[in-house]
């Protein structure tokens, strides 16, 4: 038995550094190419492929780009409306899956989970077929050609990016449901609370941190979507990632460095603006059936 304590002993040694090493590999092989990128967008070097000094007139470029500019706007407004359409709709999902049984329920409940489940290419292909069978016959039905014809543009991809948001703000505030104490809202009708009262002084801000963070999150994928955009888009929706590729694909600049890492900051900053407002509105909701009286 002593003989054998040392050899554990190493064992346990030998598997908390491989664990160690594990976890720093995986940091750095996640992580490295991130630092890197943020580190050339500040290279002195038109292709970038080494350093040759530090500069900021990269971003000063990019602030100056009439085409980045409106790529910005556009990638703006399509996050901003597509999350406010799917924050409400998927929040209504939520409470309609959660709160009724209605016949086919497990069958849509299935639908729900298409958008996460499959791949984006799949989804972008349906959604342009079904935009081209649409505008082909509205087109067709009001003898539209030419230049007024309708197109795909900021109005389809808005579309898109809520049909996919929806599944995603479903699901986060379900989960916010689906830890919802019942007796809270017993308790706010008991005090004679009617049922609006109730969802809107107890139940609404209990659910708030998911609603939240499910808003955040419709918000950060659109911001950052590419492949559904790219198949929906027509001419003038062009959106940041877009304006990305197109610039890769003729060279590497710094300049699409210093785009990428502002969109890496906006991301971050969106996911700490979460926490922090999912934090606030636990504090806020702490004694909600106080205020349902």
């Amino acid at each position: 038995m002593n003989e054998r304590q040392p050899v554990g002993n190493r064992f346990l040694r030998w598997s908390k550094r491989l664990l160690w090493a594990n976890m720093i590999f995986s940091f750095l092989f996640l992580y490295a190419p991130i630092v890197i990128l943020v580190a050339f967008s500040f290279n002195d070097s038109e292709l970038g492929a080494r350093w040759v000094g530090f500069t900021t007139r990269w971003y000063v470029s990019m602030a100056q780009s009439e085409a980045v500019l409106i790529a910005l706007e556009n990638s703006l407004i399509v996050a901003f409306v597509s999350t406010l359409i799917a924050t409400i709709l998927g929040t209504m999902t939520a409470l309609a899956m959660e709160r009724f049984r209605f016949p086919f329920q497990r069958t849509y409940d299935g639908i729900l989970y298409l958008p996460i489940i499959i791949p984006d290419i799949v989804m972008a292909i349906s959604l342009l077929a079904f935009f081209s069978l649409l505008l082909g016959g509205l087109n067709d039905l009001l003898g539209l050609a030419g230049t007024a014809a309708l197109r795909p543009g900021l109005v389809t991809v808005i579309i898109a990016h809520v049909a996919f948001n929806i599944s995603f703000v479903a699901i986060v505030v379900r989960t916010s449901l689906g830890e919802l104490d019942a007796g809270l809202e017993e308790a706010a009708q008991d005090l004679g609370a009617n049922e609006w009262t109730t969802f809107r002084r107890v139940t609404l801000p209990l659910i708030m941190p998911g609603i939240l963070g499910g808003a955040l999150l419709a918000f950060t994928l659109s911001l950052d979507d590419f492949v559904i955009t790219f198949f929906t888009t027509g001419p003038g929706g062009t959106t940041l990632p877009i304006e990305v590729f197109g610039r890769i694909r003729r060279a590497i600049s710094p300049e699409i460095n210093a785009i990428s890492t502002v969109m890496l900051l906006v991301s971050m900053l969106l996911v700490i603006i979460s926490q922090l407002v999912q934090r606030r509105s636990a504090t806020l909701s702490s004694s909600p059936v106080k205020e349902a009286q």
